[in-house]
C-alpha cells in the first residue's frame, strides 16, 4: 500500500485524501479474497484465470488480478503504474550496475594509495632530501663565492692603497683603507661563518692604518711646527716670548698647479676619522700659547713674518699703557691671527664622512672653531670684557663702542667661518651691559665692605655731635628731569636751621655722643652713601640691585663682625667698647638713611621699601649685648678678687688683713685700668653708668660679707673701717671718662648718682665707727638715714657681731624697730 501510495503520489493526478480512500478500499479488498477462497471465484482472477502470488510476476499484476471490479479509474491507475514501473525500472538498473562500477573503483583507488604510500612516498622523501642537500650546498657555494669575491676587493683595495701611498696620494689611499675596513666589517658581521684569515686581515689593516697615520703626522708636522718654551716656564710672559708657529703651506709654484699639499693631508684625516684628533690638539696649542697669553698680557703683540715657503708667527713686547687692554686692542690681535691663519691653513674645504656632516663640505676654520670658539669666548669674557665693565654709572655711554667692537669681531669670525649662526654669548655679555655693570658694582661694593669689616677694630676716630660723614650733594626731587643741587640738611653739613616756633630746640637734640668709633665703620658709611648715591642715577633694575646691596652691606656686617673679631671682643674690653659704639653710630645712621634717598630712588622703592629702620633694633642690640658680655666678664673678675679677702673675718689677724686688703687693692686696680681704656672711647654717659655699676658690683659684694660677721672685735672693726675708706677715697677716682682732668671732676663728685649702694657702704662706715647711742640716733626710730639703706634685721645683726651682750645693747636693739 505504501508502494501504490508512493507512485500514486508521484504521478500526481491524484488528489491525497481520494488517493488514500480507494488504496483503503483495495487493501480490504485483497484481504476479503485471502479471507475466502472457498467463496464465489476463490482461486481465480476476475476473469476467471488463476490468483498469482504477490510475488509472480510482480506487485501490481498481482494487484490487477485481485482487484478486477476496480471502476473504470482504477484502471488507468494500474496502466499509468504499470508504465510508471517500466520507466523506473531501468534507471534501477543502471543505478546497480554504477554502484557496482564505484565499488570497483573505490578498490582500485585503495589499491593505488597503498602503492603511493609505501613506494612513490619513499622515493618522494629522497628526492626532497637530495634536493635541500643540494639547495644548502648551492648557498654555501654562493656565499663561499661572495666572500672570495670580498676578499679579492680587500686585496684589491689595499694594493691601491699601498700604490696611492707610495705616490702621495694621501686621499685616495685613505679611501682604499676605509674600503678594505668596511669589507672587513661586513665580512665580520656574518654570523656562522668565521675565517681564520678575517683576523689576519684586521691586523693587516690596523698595520696598514697606522703606517698611513703616521706618514700624515708626518706630513702634518712638516706643515705645522710649533716652539714652545720648556713646560714649566709655560705660564710666564718672559716663556711665551719664546712661543713661535711656523706655517709651511706657503704653495710654491708647482703646488699652485697641482693642490695644496695641506688639503690633500687634512682630508686624508678627515677620511680616516682623525682630523678632529689633529685639529684639537692644534686648537689647544693655539690657546694655550697664543691666543690666551694675548687676552691675558696687555704688553704682547702679535708679530708675522712671511718667507719665501713659511710663515712664521711669534710676539713682541711693547710696554702697556694699563693693567688691562681695552676689549677693541685684544679684539683686534685675535681678529690677526685668525686672519693669518684663514689665509694659510684655515680655508681649506674638506669633505666630510658621511655618517658625520650634515652639509657636503665644511672648512678647516668651521671644524676649529666649533671646538675652540666656547673656551675662546670665554677667556675673552672673564679676562677682558669683565675689567671692561664701567665702575661708574656715567661712563656706561662709552660703552657702546665696546659692543660695536664686539659686533665687528664676531662678524669679521664669521666671514672667515670660524663662526657659525646667531648671537654668541661674548655679544649677549657685551650687550647686557647695564645688568653686568650692577653686578660688578653690587659685587665691588660687597667685597670692599667685607675687607672694612675684616680689618682692626683699634683703629678709631672721634665721632662728635658737631662732626658729620662726608655725604654727597641730594638732588631736589621737586625737579623732575632736570635735577637740581640742594643742601644737605643741617647734621650732614652743620648748618644752622631756624624754626619757626618760639622755643628752639638744641641743635645736639638728635646727635650721637661723643665717642670713639672704627675708621673702618666710618669708612662703611661713606661706602653706603656713595652706593646710594649712584642708585639714584642708574636704571630702575640697577638701581634696586644697588639698594640691596647697601642693605646686605649692613646684614654682613651683622653676621660677619662678631664671628670674625669674636675672640678679641671677649678679651678686650676696650674693643668691646669699640663694637658697642660701632653699632650705636651705624644704628643712628640707618635710622635716616632711608629716607634722604627715599624720593631719589626708583618708583619701585618710593613706595615704602627704601628704609633701613627694621635694621636698627638688631644693631642696637648687637652692640648692648656684645658690651654687656664684658660688663659680665669684668664682674666675674672682681668677685673672684674679693672672693680671697677671706670673708672680711679675723681682721686682726695679719695675714687675714692683708688678703682683704689686697683683694680690695686688686679690685680698684681692675676698675681704674677699665676707666683708663674706656676713658673718650665710650659716649660719657656710657661710661659713667658703666664704671658705676661695676664698682656698685664690688661694694654690694663687700657690704654683705661685713653685714654676714657675727664677731667683730674693736680691732677687726678698726681695721674693716680702714679698708672701706680705702674704696671711699679710692673709688671716685675711676670715673675719668674724659683724658681732661679737671672735667672729670663732675663726674666723680657725682658717684652717689651712678653707684647705687655709695650710701649703703658710707652707713656702714659709719656703723663700724659709731658706739650705741650713735647708731640708735642714726636709725631715728626708722627716720634716719641709716634706715633708708639698712633694714632692721641688718642693723640689729651688726649691733650683735660689734657689741657685747649688755643691758645697753639690749636696749639699743629694743629701739631698732
Amino acid at each position: 500500500g505504501s508502494l501504490v501510495a508512493a507512485v500514486l503520489a508521484h504521478s500526481g493526478r491524484l488528489d491525497k485524501e481520494d488517493l488514500g480512500t480507494r488504496i483503503g478500499r483495495l487493501s480490504r479488498r485483497v484481504e476479503e479474497l485471502k479471507a475466502g477462497p472457498g467463496g464465489p471465484g476463490a482461486g481465480r482472477g476476475a476473469g476467471g484465470g488463476p490468483v498469482r502470488s504477490p510475488g509472480e510476476g510482480g506487485l501490481l499484476p498481482a494487484l490487477a488480478d485481485a482487484v478486477p471490479a476496480l471502476p473504470p479509474l482504477q484502471g488507468e491507475v494500474c496502466t499509468m503504474i504499470n508504465k510508471k514501473y517500466s520507466e523506473f525500472l531501468p534507471g534501477v538498473q543502471s543505478a546497480e550496475e554504477l554502484v557496482s562500477q564505484v565499488d570497483g573503483l573505490s578498490r582500485s583507488i585503495d589499491l593505488l594509495r597503498a602503492g603511493i604510500e609505501t613506494e612513490v612516498q619513499r622515493d618522494l622523501n629522497v628526492a626532497v632530501a637530495e634536493f635541500t642537500e643540494l639547495k644548502q650546498q648551492l648557498e654555501r657555494d654562493t656565499l663561499v663565492l661572495s666572500i672570495l669575491k670580498k676578499l679579492q676587493e680587500f686585496d684589491t683595495a689595499i694594493k691601491e692603497y699601498n700604490t696611492a701611498l707610495l705616490e702621495k696620494k694621501y686621499v685616495a689611499a685613505a679611501q682604499q683603507l676605509e674600503k678594505a675596513r668596511s669589507i672587513l666589517k661586513m665580512l665580520e658581521s656574518r654570523k656562522g661563518f668565521e675565517l681564520k684569515i678575517l683576523k689576519a686581515l684586521g691586523t693587516e689593516l690596523t698595520v696598514q692604518t697606522q703606517n698611513m697615520l703616521y706618514h700624515l703626522g708626518e706630513e702634518w708636522q712638516k706643515l705645522a711646527v710649533w716652539k714652545l718654551p720648556p713646560s714649566k716656564e709655560s705660564s710666564s710672559l718672559e716663556s711665551v716670548m719664546h712661543s713661535e708657529l711656523h706655517l709651511h703651506t706657503v704653495p710654491s709654484k708647482e703646488e699652485e698647479i697641482a693642490g695644496p699639499p695641506v688639503a690633500s693631508v687634512l682630508q686624508a684625516f678627515a677620511v680616516l676619522g682623525e682630523l678632529h684628533t689633529k685639529l684639537k690638539i692644534f686648537g689647544q696649542l693655539l690657546l694655550k700659547y697664543i691666543l690666551k697669553p694675548l687676552i691675558l698680557y696687555p704688553s704682547l703683540q702679535p708679530f708675522t713674518e712671511e718667507q719665501s715657503d713659511v710663515f712664521v708667527l711669534r710676539f713682541k713686547s711693547e710696554e702697556p699703557n694699563f693693567d688691562h687692554s681695552s676689549p677693541m686692542e685684544v679684539f683686534d690681535k685675535i681678529k690677526l691671527i685668525f686672519e693669518v691663519l684663514h689665509k694659510y691653513l684655515l680655508n681649506v674645504p674638506l669633505e666630510q664622512p658621511a655618517e658625520d656632516r650634515k652639509d657636503s663640505r665644511v672648512t678647516l676654520a668651521e671644524l676649529l672653531g666649533d671646538m675652540i670658539w666656547e673656551e675662546l669666548s670665554d677667556c675673552l669674557i672673564q679676562n677682558c670684557l669683565v675689567n671692561s665693565i664701567p665702575t661708574n654709572s656715567s661712563k656706561l655711554e662709552q660703552y657702546i663702542e665696546v659692543i660695536k667692537s664686539t659686533e665687528e669681531f664676531e662678524k669679521a669670525l664669521k666671514n672667515m667661518q670660524f663662526l657659525k649662526g646667531d648671537t654668541t654669548d661674548l655679544l649677549k655679555y657685551a650687550r647686557n651691559v647695564n645688568s653686568h655693570f650692577a653686578n660688578k658694582k653690587c659685587q665691588d661694593v660687597i667685597v670692599a665692605a667685607r675687607n672694612l669689616m675684616t680689618s682692626e677694630i683699634h683703629n678709631t676716630v672721634k665721632i662728635t655731635p658737631d662732626s658729620c660723614v662726608a655725604l654727597p650733594k641730594l638732588p631736589d626731587p621737586e625737579a623732575g628731569d632736570h635735577l637740581k643741587m640742594q643742601k644737605a640738611s643741617k647734621l650732614l653739613h652743620n648748618e644752622t636751621v631756624t624754626l619757626e616756633n618760639e622755643t628752639k630746640l638744641s641743635q645736639y637734640t638728635f646727635s650721637l655722643p661723643t665717642c670713639r668709633i672704627s675708621s673702618s665703620v666710618e669708612k662703611l658709611m661713606e661706602l653706603a652713601y656713595q652706593t646710594l648715591l649712584e642708585a639714584t642715577a642708574s636704571t630702575d633694575q640697577c638701581c634696586i640691585q644697588l639698594f640691596y646691596s647697601v642693605r646686605n652691606i649692613f646684614q654682613l656686617f651683622y653676621d660677619v663682625v662678631p664671628t670674625y673679631h669674636k675672640e678679641n671682643l671677649q678679651k678686650l674690653p676696650q674693643l668691646a667698647a669699640i663694637h658697642h659704639n660701632n653699632c650705636m653710630y651705624i644704628a643712628h645712621h640707618l635710622l635716616t638713611l632711608g629716607h634722604q634717598f627715599r624720593y631719589r630712588l626708583t618708583n619701585i622703592l618710593c613706595d615704602g621699601a627704601a628704609t633701613f629702620v627694621d635694621l636698627v633694633p638688631g644693631f642696637r642690640r648687637l652692640g648692648m649685648e656684645c658690651f654687656l658680655a664684658q660688663m659680665r666678664v669684668q664682674k666675674g673678675e672682681i668677685l673672684e678678687r674679693l672672693s680671697s679677702a677671706r670673708n672680711f673675718s679675723n681682721m686682726d689677724d695679719e695675714e687675714n688683713y692683708c688678703a682683704a686688703n689686697k683683694a680690695i687693692r686688686q679690685v680698684l686696680h681692675q676698675l681704674k685700668r677699665l676707666g683708663k681704656v674706656w676713658q673718650d672711647v665710650l659716649p660719657v654717659n656710657v661710661y659713667c653708668k658703666a664704671m658705676g655699676t661695676l664698682l656698685n658690683t664690688a661694694l654690694t659684694e663687700i657690704i654683705a660679707r661685713i653685714a654676714a660677721l657675727e664677731d667683730i672685735s674693736a680691732e677687726d672693726a678698726d681695721r674693716l673701717y680702714s679698708l672701706c675708706r680705702t674704696m671711699v677715697e679710692e673709688g671716685p677716682q675711676v670715673f675719668t671718662p674724659l683724658p681732661e682732668e679737671e672735667k672729670n671732676k663732675k663726674y666723680q663728685e657725682e658717684v652717689p648718682v651712678y653707684v647705687q649702694k655709695w650710701m649703703t657702704f658710707k652707713e656702714l662706715m659709719i656703723i663700724l665707727q659709731a658706739n650705741l647711742q650713735e647708731i640708735v640716733d642714726q636709725w631715728a626710730d626708722g627716720k634716719g638715714p641709716l634706715a633708708a639703706e639698712f633694714s632692721a634685721a641688718e642693723v640689729k645683726s651688726l649691733i650683735r657681731a660689734l657689741f657685747q651682750n649688755t643691758e645697753r645693747r639690749a636696749a639699743a636693739l629694743a629701739k631698732i624697730k
